[in-house]
């Protein structure tokens, strides 16, 4: 059911991100962005390693209560977008919140990126109300299943491509209850996504991304000209528009969890 924080039900989450993102990080996060349409994201929300404020800005319609992130640079960022109400430069494992301060954790493909996550997720139980939400997604168990580098080069790839991706966990549905129980919380749901075809286009992304790299060095900003008078965007948008529209695979590169504090 479509919440406050709700972008209109026709809303287009691809073209805005691919006008400001490299065209893999603008796929993937123009997907998630949809999930949360329709997920109980009831204020207060924290949003867990916020960073520049991008996904939020994109993903809801109203500011959201908090961004929380352990780097400054990306909190100033964060502060021009105005997409959260209050900003807090802290790390997930101590958080400066009181028990039940909020009723929805948001935190968009983060966790993967947390060598202490289970104290983060402890103290993502205790900062939750009973009968709160946390609302995550991360690489899947079968994210490097389909990587073209990893069909050619193997093992030894995959690990790589993980490694540049600073990924310290990508784990399926089984491993996720088992690590929420252990801090209290329940997956109610979860689902797979992002297809093997989606998987690839970002693989692709990492090396075709270097222009968008070199113009955030020398510029500040990743696409330089975000119109859709420009006709290598256009053509990046026809591209990636059938994946965008994808169904949910049965099995898919990453997964989305929708986990809960138990009621008192």
């Amino acid at each position: 059911m479509p919440h406050d924080l709700a972008r209109p039900a026709n809303h287009d989450f691809l073209w805005p991100q691919l006008a400001e993102l490299p065209f893999f990080r603008a796929l993937l996060r123009a997907v998630e962005a949809r999930f949360y349409q329709s997920l109980p994201v009831e204020p207060p929300v924290l949003d867990l390693g916020c960073g520049d404020g991008s996904f939020a800005a994109h993903a809801f319609a109203q500011p959201l209560d908090v961004g929380l992130d352990p780097w400054r640079a990306p909190l100033r960022e964060a502060q021009r977008r105005q997409a959260h109400r209050l900003l807090a430069l802290a790390d997930g494992g101590h958080m400066p919140f009181a028990d039940g301060t909020f009723q929805t954790i948001v935190s968009n493909s983060v966790l993967e990126h947390i060598p202490h996550l289970d104290r983060v997720l402890a103290e993502c139980a205790r900062v939750l109300r009973p009968g709160g939400y946390l609302l995550f997604c991360a690489p899947s168990d079968h994210f490097t299943d389909w990587l073209i580098g990893g069909c050619v080069l193997g093992e030894r790839y995959r690990r790589w491509f993980n490694r540049i991706s600073r990924h310290h966990h990508c784990d399926g549905p089984e491993r996720w209850h088992m690590r929420l129980a252990a801090a209290g919380l329940v997956m109610e749901h979860w689902w797979y996504y992002f297809s093997p075809r989606a998987l690839r286009a970002l693989e692709l992304g990492h090396y075709l991304g270097v222009p968008n790299l070199i113009s955030r060095l020398i510029f500040g900003r990743w696409v330089l000209f975000p119109s859709r008078r420009n006709p290598l965007l256009r053509l990046i948008e026809a591209a990636l528009r059938p994946i965008y529209n994808e169904p949910l695979p049965e099995v898919g590169a990453y997964i989305f969890g929708v986990a809960r504090k138990p009621p008192a």
